[in-house]
């Protein structure tokens, strides 16, 4: 009984960490790319061939949704210049 208890506290306590996700689009060398990484970490790991398209999303889907709307979605072209 305490175990399921102590589970049950643990994932009610760890809920909130997952809404503070946050997702960006990026133009990842040339195709448009919805990432969890922020600018920072997609500089280390993608180089200089990566730019933020646009504001910070707190969902996958509002991300998603934002690069469909305006770039054609998720693996179009796009150009950082």
């Amino acid at each position: 009984m305490r175990l399921a208890i102590a589970t049950a506290a643990a994932v009610l306590l760890g809920a909130p960490g997952a809404a503070l996700a946050s997702y960006f689009v990026y133009c990842d060398n040339g195709r448009i790319a919805v990432e969890s990484r922020d600018p920072e970490q997609m500089r280390i790991a993608r180089g200089s061939g990566v730019c933020q398209m646009g504001p910070r999303f707190g969902f996958l889907s509002d991300a998603q949704a934002f690069a469909q709307r305006n770039f054609g979605g998720a693996g179009r072209p796009c150009s950082c210049r």
